[in-house]
């Protein structure tokens, strides 16, 4: 095989094997090939110098010419690129294909022009051994190898300027990746920022408000006389009572908001609140359930004291629960 000629073939000339004389047989299918497809060979150009045989024996040996080395001048003005390159053609692909007893063989190696010229390449000469050690010489035709300049500007003669890279305008479509990018990058610095938020309210201790602060900042909005119009006043009443019953609850402890008038002072009874108060605040609820429930129109002299008796009874509870935990504390310390 041609692949192993050119390495065996030294072997076998050092072992004194004899070959018989054979044949000096002229052979076409020289061939001088472009790597670069061209109209013409440039300066620099890297070219395919070979030959190709058809129906070679498997038990031929093909052995090629000696080369000069890698950079070494084939003939004045040509290099030698890289050295021979053998492909055997038209062999069965499949594994279980039958084997063909001859095959078709190219080989080629690479040279290069760096000046301009025609140049006559040697002609290819192959050693071709026979299983009965007869070696023929199969000669290949030489070949011409023209190499030109680069092409110059005709209207000026000067040889043209590289020109810079084309700067091609930037697209919508590309820019596309770019906006995404930058809008999932936003939306995970919000997403961050809120959950960093959360955590921070999370963490922070809630501030409840007093419970007469509440109670008072919700009377406050009662004081118009605008609420003691008939049609409004069940709004009116409900709105205070509700405030004193959520400030009961707290205050007290009671579960004012659930409880009947009856059985919220019936719990009050038991707790601090002074007699004057408590029968205040008995009446206010008292009428405030007429009003709500039966429809009871009240007088403006009554309407105009509602606020002024719930605030009362708001801060004086207060004060009374301020000066039990001082007491408190006075017995504790001592």
């Amino acid at each position: 095989m041609l692949a192993l000629a050119a390495a065996s073939f030294t072997a076998a000339a050092q072992d004194s094997l004899v070959f018989r004389p054979g044949r000096v047989v002229p052979m076409e299918g020289a061939f001088l090939e472009q790597l670069e497809k061209r109209d013409s060979i440039l300066i620099a150009d890297q070219v395919e110098y070979g030959f190709t045989i058809k129906d070679v024996a498997r038990e031929d040996i093909l052995v090629p010419s000696d080369l000069p080395g890698q950079g070494k001048e084939l003939v004045p003005g040509v290099e030698v690129i890289s050295g021979w390159q053998i492909d055997t053609l038209g062999l069965p692909k499949k594994k279980k294909a039958p084997r063909k007893e001859t095959y078709d063989l190219r080989a080629a190696f690479r040279l290069a022009s760096f000046e301009d010229g025609d140049f006559s390449l040697p002609p290819i000469a192959v050693l071709r051994i026979k299983p009965d050690m007869t070696a023929d010489t199969l000669i290949f035709d030489a070949q011409i190898l023209s190499v030109r300049e680069l092409p110059v500007d005709t209207a000026t003669f000067e040889i043209r300027d590289i020109k810079g890279q084309i700067r091609y305008p930037l697209t919508f479509r590309e820019t596309v990746p770019w906006i995404a990018g930058a809008l999932v990058l936003a939306g995970l610095i919000a997403l961050a920022v809120y959950f960093i938020k959360k955590r921070r309210k999370e963490s922070e201790p809630e501030y409840k408000e007093p419970a007469h602060v509440t109670a008072l900042r919700k009377l406050d909005r009662y004081r118009s006389d605008k609420f003691w119009e008939p049609e409004k006043q069940k709004q009116f009443y409900s709105g205070v009572t509700d405030a004193l019953r959520e400030y009961m609850e707290a205050r007290f402890g009671v579960d004012a908001m659930e409880m009947t008038t009856s059985e919220i002072f019936s719990a009050l009874k038991g707790e601090e609140v002074p007699k004057d108060l408590y029968d205040e605040m008995k009446v206010l609820f008292e009428r405030a359930d007429f009003v709500k429930f039966a429809k009871h129109t009240a007088s403006r002299e009554e309407n105009a004291g509602v606020i002024p008796a719930s605030v009362r009874f708001v801060t004086e509870t207060y004060q009374t629960a301020i000066e039990e935990e001082a007491e408190e504390n006075i017995k504790e310390d001592s």
